[in-house]
């Protein structure tokens, strides 16, 4: 594009200029494949390749990845966002830059606008709407239900299980109920380290130590040689393997279920409520 202007001198070329880049950088922003149907029928043939063993089938969320269905997403306001997302991964996340994470196969460019055309085909432009009462859901994330002792929020909060924050942002309402009536079926994912290709679960280990004590907690590191764990009161331990009696993996959470009995429908509704006002900030 030629940005000369020979006959405009002055505060007018200038502005002349400044509105022309912004065009062009607004227009780089945009899918070039926004709208066309059939980049989005291949967008979707990606996205069961790539993407749906941590979004879902139909991009509904799963056991590792958001709900992409949804109008706001916390890594991607844009497509260019998206674009970037999907290259280039997410630092510190379970969300692996293009063609790195053995599941599927490298995208083109060209493919991953594809896939970006079929996201926002799927999306579900009304917000989400809450299904309880965010500020009970508060009083008892930090009161009664005691789900403070072992998560935080916003800083706030145990260290022991997984750090929810953001959680209300990036998984579906079920998925979120679905922890709590029974947080062994899908273990949430922990910590993410580099030479592994999805972050550590939260497995529950258990180990006996060479002078007879039992310690019971969940593995922050964990090699061939040495683990790190911590325990019920959040004390970290950094254990080797060949100096234990014995060391025990299980897929019961440490977390218990809390069924109706425990945290009624609405509570839990309250709860849930509580966290997706949260995770939207």
């Amino acid at each position: 594009m030629d940005f000369s202007f020979s006959l405009l001198k002055g505060p007018t070329a200038l502005s002349i200029v400044v509105i022309m880049i912004a065009a062009v950088c607004a227009a780089d922003d945009r899918n070039p494949l926004a709208g066309d149907p059939k980049a989005a029928k291949a967008g979707e043939y990606e996205f069961r390749i790539n993407c749906a063993l941590c979004h879902g089938l139909g991009a509904r969320g799963g056991g590792r990845g958001p709900d992409l269905t949804r109008a706001h997403k916390r890594h991607a306001h844009s497509d260019a966002d998206m674009f970037q997302t999907i290259s280039s991964g997410i630092p510190g996340t379970a969300m692996p830059a293009n063609g790195t994470n053995g599941q599927g196969v490298g995208m083109t460019d060209d493919e991953i606008w594809e896939l970006v055309a079929y996201i926002r085909s799927v999306e579900v432009k009304a917000p989400l709407q809450a299904v309880g009462n965010a500020q009970h859901g508060k009083e008892l994330f930090y009161g009664d239900a005691n789900c403070s002792l072992c998560h935080m929020v916003n800083g706030k909060g145990g260290r022991l299980g997984p750090e929810l924050t953001a959680v209300g942002g990036t998984r579906t309402v079920e998925a979120i109920k679905e922890s709590v009536r029974n947080p062994s079926r899908r273990l949430a994912w922990g910590l993410t380290e580099p030479s592994k290709e999805f972050a550590q679960q939260y497995e529950t280990i258990t180990v006996v130590t060479a002078d007879g004590k039992e310690i019971k907690g969940v593995a922050l590191n964990e090699d061939q040689f040495t683990v790190q764990m911590m325990d019920s009161n959040e004390q970290i331990h950094l254990l080797e393997k060949d100096k234990l009696r014995s060391f025990k993996k299980s897929r019961e959470s440490m977390m218990p279920k809390y069924d109706t009995s425990v945290l009624s429908d609405k509570d839990l509704d309250d709860i849930v409520a509580y966290l997706i006002s949260v995770g939207a900030q």
